[in-house]
Parts: structure tokens; sequence; C-alpha cells
């Protein structure tokens, strides 16, 4: 039976690099594959799946909250890669799991884990619960050599816990980091610095 998958890591772990790998060798055997990101990731371009490394490919579906994926879409297909699924919603999440089980087509998400403030997104909250397989890409913390956990969103160069969940953004606006590099450049700004010094 086919499964749901959920491969979480950090900003800068190299998750639409996998995915786009992933969806190459789908292709060079010459399989199916139908990629999906979510309408809203805009940082490069609406219609782009695009890696940091350069790499990028058309996707076919944009999801927003009315999304679904009918049968005639689904015909053919060998894979669904999901990129950036943190910001799926968390019905649509339902909808993949739905998917897995009635056409018995493997989706694969990549995606963050949780935010600058180290709290579950909606759609990645929704992965854990419901995903049969949940895997983490891992990255280094940008400033020292630990493994990162934590995505650090930094406003002028500092970090900081102010603003929206969502806030698009690249290097200059997120680093991966540690926990201790986390507590370090944060401490005293927020609930998180307290709790963990605490």
């Amino acid at each position: 039976m086919a499964k749901l998958y959920f491969r979480h890591g950090t900003m800068s772990s190299g998750k639409t690099l996998i995915l786009l790998a992933v969806a190459h060798a789908y292709e060079q055997q010459g399989k199916r594959v139908l990629l999906l990101k979510p309408s809203l990731d805009t940082r490069f371009r609406k219609e782009i799946v695009r890696s940091r490394a350069g790499l990028e490919k058309d996707a076919d579906v944009l999801v927003d909250g009315e999304s679904t994926l009918t049968p005639a879409l689904l015909e053919g297909i060998h894979c669904l890669l999901v990129d950036e699924a943190q910001f799926l919603p968390p019905a649509f999440v339902e909808h993949l799991r739905d998917v897995t089980l009635r056409f018995d087509v493997p989706i694969l998400c990549y995606g963050l884990r949780t935010d600058f403030q180290t709290r579950l997104f909606p759609g990645s909250q929704r992965l854990m619960e419901l995903a049969d397989s949940i895997e983490e890409v891992k990255t280094t913390c940008h400033t020292c050599n630990r493994k990162a956990v934590f995505n650090m969103r930094l406003q002028g160069g500092v970090a900081t816990l102010a603003g929206a969940q969502v806030e698009l953004g690249l290097e200059d606006r997120y680093q991966s980091a540690c926990a201790r590099c986390y507590q370090r450049q944060l401490q005293g700004k927020g609930t998180i610095g307290r709790f963990i010094s605490g």
C-alpha cells in the first residue's frame, strides 16, 4: 500500500534539492510524477519549485484552501511530490492521506516542521499526525557545527521572535540553528529564551 511521507528539515537543509532529485529519478524510469506546492510560496515564482542550489522545475498543481486532486489528474501518476508542505491547509493534508488510500499513489511531502518560534506549522502538525513515515533531513547550524533543529528569523541581521508565523524569505531572513545558538541569540527576547534558560 502506498504511504504518506513527511520529510522535514530546517531552512537550507536541501529539502527541495532532494525533492527535485526524486522527481528526476522517477522520470528517468519513465514514470510520471505530479509536483505540488502551496500557492502562497512566491519567493521565486509562483509556478516554480526551485532549490537554493539553482535547480528548478515547474509545479503541476498550486495548492490553496480550495484545492482537491481529481481522479483524472491522478490517472497514470506514479508519485506525488509536495514542496513547502508546512504551508498546506490541514484539510488538504487529510485529502492527501485519502489519495494514498484510494489511488495507491505514494506522496512525499517536504517542508519545515516548526516556525521561527519553534511552534509547529498547521500543515506540518497534521502531517506529523497522519504520515506513515516521518524522516528528518539533517543539516548543521549556521553558526557552529552542531545539528540544526530550529529556524531563526532575522530582522536587520539580528535574531527576533517578532512577526507573523508566515513571512517568506531566504538566507537574509532566516538561518538554521542548533538549540544552543538559538538560545544564545534569542535569550531575553521572549518566552523561548526564558523557557530554555529557566
